[in-house]
């Protein structure tokens, strides 16, 4: 279904926004509520499902915080994110130096964090039991930890030298937070541990040639700009303004040297890119100008490029339940990308005189179903 993702002709997301769209994040309940904060300030909450039931249809806005809502964010809105365990709650953080936390019923907010500098990050853990932490990245190089419980921005994580671009907390190890920074370095932490960074991540390996200039320790030749786990947890991609994006063992902290040549990436902020979720092989979808990048994550092959945006893409969000995806960009536009639906064969036609359908060899299955080989 990924491999066949196309502009969905049939699917518009209603128009809401004056101007560019920064972030977008589809709730993990049920997959139909999509939020989408822009450069406007202006946050909106749309309904993914079909109500009507007809082949054409709109993805309508439900609600959204306008520019005349008392407390609409001021400057242009960066993250925005679901509570992950239900959708009476969703955050945002914006260019304002607020985090907001909104009570999705009435539209206010339950909650408001203040900070010295630019918030270019936000996001809250996937699988959190044990603590209701919001990481925070900001013009300072220090992280913010926010308690959602306490209220108060109770833990900082210090270790990186510049602002922080991107944060992101572990899907399979609710202590663990990645940090991207424009210092060129990717920290690992345990939020748990009093001195707190668990790795700095090597580009190199630790292997670096004396002849290099680069410094030591460092995850990209460039801004650290964009961190995205693969589902299980297992790995995390990395993307910098080098025009590199790199595949990371996230135990042992290693660079997996997969090649995924140039990525284009002129963003001076946060990228939102993501990655698929029960497909093999894995997908990662990244903003590439004007449009997105389809590449295989463990073998670094651009399978697509999806086509369709007349700006920037900025964001895009994957939609796990039907391998959708969503994609929100400077021209003030949201896009469907879904899969194209197979041509139907009519049944009186023999399996026989079909024609073979080219897989690429590596989706194709390797076993055999005849028993004389077994």
């Amino acid at each position: 279904r990924v491999l066949s993702l196309e502009l969905n002709k049939d699917r518009e997301v209603e128009r809401i926004h004056g101007s560019g769209i920064n972030a977008l994040d589809i709730e993990p309940v049920e997959g139909r509520y999509m939020l989408s904060g822009g450069s406007d300030g202006v946050i909106a909450l749309y309904d993914l499902e079909n109500l009507s039931r007809k082949p054409y249809y709109t993805c309508k806005v439900l609600c959204s915080v306008g520019r005349s809502h008392p407390d609409v964010h001021k400057f242009s809105v960066e993250t925005v994110q679901w509570y992950p365990h239900d959708t009476g709650m969703f955050t945002s953080s914006s260019f304002d130096k607020t985090l907001k936390i909104w009570d999705t019923n009435t539209l206010q907010p339950a909650d408001v964090f203040h900070f010295e500098g630019t918030v270019y990050s936000h996001h809250m853990s996937p699988v959190a039991t044990k603590h209701c932490l919001i990481a925070v990245g900001t013009k300072s190089p220090k992280v913010q930890l926010c308690d959602l419980k306490s209220g108060s921005c109770s833990h900082i994580l210090q270790g990186h030298r510049q602002e922080i671009l991107a944060v992101c907390w572990s899907p399979r190890h609710e202590h663990i937070l990645a940090t991207g920074s424009a210092d060129s370095r990717v920290k690992l932490w345990d939020v748990r541990r009093a001195t707190g960074c668990l790795a700095t991540l090597d580009q190199h390996n630790g292997e670096k040639s004396k002849a290099s200039s680069e410094a030591a320790n460092t995850a990209h030749n460039g801004r650290v700009n964009g961190l995205c786990y693969t589902s299980d947890g297992l790995y995390l991609l990395t993307i910098g303004t080098d025009d590199r994006m790199r595949l990371w063992n996230s135990s042992t902290g290693e660079n997996t040297l997969v090649n995924y040549g140039k990525v284009c990436n002129e963003s001076r902020k946060g990228l939102k890119f993501s990655v698929s979720y029960g497909c093999n092989p894995e997908f990662v979808f990244v903003p590439y100008s004007s449009t997105i990048a389809v590449y295989t994550v463990f073998t670094g092959e651009l399978i697509s490029m999806l086509r369709g945006h007349y700006n920037t893409v900025n964001c895009c969000a994957f939609q796990t339940n039907f391998q959708e995806l969503y994609s929100g960009s400077k021209d003030c536009n949201v896009l469907a990308w879904i899969p194209a639906l197979q041509q139907l064969v009519p049944d009186d036609t023999s399996e026989k005189s079909l024609p073979q359908q080219h897989l690429i060899p590596a989706y194709e299955d390797a076993w055999s179903s005849s028993s004389d080989e077994g």
